[in-house]
């Protein structure tokens, strides 16, 4: 009735966090391999840089720490509407004191595009510029890649996204 709870094997996604100084990058990552407690990943490692400088700069509120210090698969797409640094990444975690949580394939999918998209640096340029030409171009050209985007998940979320922001016309 209920359905089963999701197991951690080979190939599952998987979302945990890294402490990078004050505040936790996030990876999400595909399992590749499982030894005891040990969890081979391969993903993609996020530092969310512009909300990082915004907190830092006085311009967010207590939502922007709760996602740097606490982020979840839920809350992270709200720290991607800023400039991210992103890398790949590889590596074994600890499920005795790393975060590993079971994310499904679309809400993988989703952050994976998000990020390998750059659906970030759109965002960012419409916002960080003045109400005028410049700023409708760059909403021009937001407005174009989320037309050519193929992930009808991805395209929906960034959609909303947009439109919370008030970055649609």
């Amino acid at each position: 009735m209920f359905g089963k709870k999701p197991q951690l094997k080979e190939g599952v996604h998987v979302f945990s966090v890294k402490k990078n100084g004050d505040y936790n990058d996030f990876i999400f990552a595909t399992v590749t391999g499982i030894e005891g407690r040990k969890v081979g990943v391969s993903g993609v490692i996020v530092n969310p840089v512009g909300l990082k400088n915004k907190l830092e700069q006085g311009k967010t509120g207590e939502r922007s720490r709760e996602i740097l210090e606490n982020p979840t698969p839920d809350n992270v797409v709200l720290a991607l509407v800023y400039r991210v640094e992103h890398e790949n990444f590889a590596d074994v975690l600890d499920l005795d004191k790393d975060k590993c949580d079971i994310i499904p394939p679309k809400v993988y999918a989703m952050l994976d595009g998000w990020i390998r998209e750059s659906l970030p640096e759109f965002i960012n340029t419409v916002l960080s510029l003045p109400p005028g030409a410049e700023r409708d171009e760059a909403k021009r050209v937001l407005k174009n890649r989320m037309d050519t985007l193929i992930d009808k998940n991805l395209k929906r979320t960034l959609y909303s996204v947009c439109r919370s922001l008030k970055i649609l016309n």
